[in-house]
């Protein structure tokens, strides 16, 4: 296949991309998949990474610290923001359209072989794992898509398994409690995974030893933050690890969160060698990091940022740091697009949108997108004084910018298909 036939066959194999829904969860397809093609899950040691904010985050932040301990690293990550090249990545450069129309022919080849038809999620997947065996990495980082249990990831073997935290969401699949969730995540564990978590609540590390993992390091007991500046581009901050302590880390990213899932990466990568890493090689993995999509700064007069907090607990955090890292001493306004399946009163008040000037609503670009009329309705029943609604992410970045000195802020937020619109569109700008 060639590029745009690999995209068009993606497309017509897209269940939940389109829908949101699945009716019945199950690892056939991806294991068909993977045993036609030898297994190729298991041709390189795994980090195995879920929770429900902070992944994307970690998974980076990992892949830095194994690339500067000198391994090739393959990076499997979803979603993306503008092109599904940047789910697969080695030593964090995206797979090249021709390689990925190859993989993606590849896996099509196979749905006879298999007696599958393996959806859009899969067929990633299964071309990640491919991929990296072709290319012979030292070490995958994988991160989960949904979940955990269920999810077409869960054919690995993870020598670490990592949960970053436990929050409600995607309750419709393993509602309603926190509990229910934390169980679905649990199942990345393996018998002969060690476990690192980022979640402190004694309920979820109870059924988390219930898992069995080899090993169990909590975040507070076994590893932690110590001082977490504000830094110039990012978090000045001391970690602590079963090992050793870490002092004066810059972390180039946004927001005080990011030293917990900084510890959690650091503890993640620890674990993986068995030993401590030399403070050189710390300070030149995290010096790497960069995160497209996840408070990140596209202009500065005005300021304009993106952060593609998809939840409400996502949503408080991105607020928590505009708010208080940021500042902005003119204008703010927030343009806001989600997904339908979220209550958009509950996103417009964990992002405090009656902090806001203006808040200016946009459908997501995707089938799955929540009107903006229904956004507008809830930001008024909120109390938010100037609302604006627009069909299209382009029209609500167009008509912000038009409207703003140099001195004004825009929080572009709500849905990751949103902040890729948004992106694109901004620097053709």
């Amino acid at each position: 296949m060639n590029y745009d036939q690999a995209l068009a066959y993606l497309d017509s194999h897209a269940s939940y991309e389109k829908t949101g829904r699945i009716e019945a969860p199950s690892l056939d397809a991806i294991e068909r998949l993977c045993s036609a093609m030898g297994d190729p899950q298991y041709a390189a040691p795994v980090i195995h990474i879920t929770g429900t904010n902070g992944k994307g985050s970690t998974a980076q932040m990992v892949t830095r610290l194994l690339m500067a301990s000198g391994l090739k690293v393959g990076t499997y990550t979803s979603p993306h923001l503008e092109r599904v090249n940047e789910r697969l990545a080695i030593d964090c450069e995206a797979i090249s359209d021709a390689a990925f129309g190859e993989q993606v022919g590849a896996i099509a080849d196979l749905e006879i072989v298999a007696g599958v038809r393996p959806g859009y999620f899969d067929t990633c997947t299964a071309a990640a794992f491919r991929w990296f065996a072709d290319e012979a990495v030292d070490v995958a980082v994988v991160e989960v898509g949904l979940l955990g249990r269920w999810d077409a990831t869960n054919v690995v073997d993870a020598q670490v398994a990592v949960i970053t935290n436990i929050g409600l969401d995607h309750t419709e699949f393993a509602g309603p409690t926190r509990a229910h969730i934390a169980r679905e995540k649990c199942g990345i564990v393996k018998p002969n995974s060690a476990l690192v978590t980022g979640e402190t609540d004694p309920e979820m590390l109870g059924l988390f030893r219930e898992a069995g993992p080899a090993a169990l390091l909590v975040l507070e007991t076994d590893f932690g933050v110590g001082s977490n500046e504000l830094a110039l581009g990012g978090r000045f901050v001391e970690l602590r690890t079963p090992t050793t302590i870490y002092p004066e880390v810059l972390v180039p990213l946004h927001g005080h969160h990011q030293a917990t899932n900084a510890a959690v990466a650091l503890t993640t990568v620890e674990t993986f060698f068995a030993r401590p890493l030399e403070e050189s090689v710390v300070a030149e993995g995290f010096a790497g990091v960069e995160m497209p999509g996840r408070f990140e700064i596209l202009d500065h007069q005005p300021l304009v940022i993106l952060d593609g907090a998809h939840n409400p607990a996502g949503a408080d955090v991105c607020a928590s740091v505009f708010f208080h890292d940021f500042d902005p001493a003119g204008r703010r306004v927030l343009i806001v697009g989600c997904l339908r399946g979220r209550d958009p009163a509950e996103m417009l008040a964990a992002l405090r949108a009656d902090e806001f000037d203006q808040v200016v609503c946009c459908t997501a670009p995707s089938p799955r997108g929540l009107p903006a009329a229904d956004i507008a309705r809830a930001a008024r029943e909120l109390g938010c004084d100037e609302v604006r609604e627009f069909g299209r992410v382009d029209d609500a970045i167009d008509h912000a910018l038009a409207h703003l000195s140099a001195d004004d802020a825009v929080l572009v937020t709500g849905s990751l298909y949103v902040v890729g619109a948004a992106r694109a569109h901004l620097r053709r700008r």
